[in-house]
């Protein structure tokens, strides 16, 4: 990709990189580790953003 990126690209590429990430682990202590993993994760080679 590019350097230079339009704003609302750039906006959905960190959405999409902070939606990439692990439950926190207080999320699991809270409910007593029935959500231990995040179902929406998502890995570079995979799957592919629609931007």
């Amino acid at each position: 990709m590019s350097r230079n990126k339009e704003l609302g690209r750039k906006i959905r590429l960190m959405r999409a990189i902070n939606a990439n990430r692990r439950v926190p682990g207080w999320v699991m202590m809270r409910t007593a580790r029935r959500v231990t993993q995040n179902n929406k994760k998502r890995s570079w080679r995979r799957n592919t953003l629609k931007l």
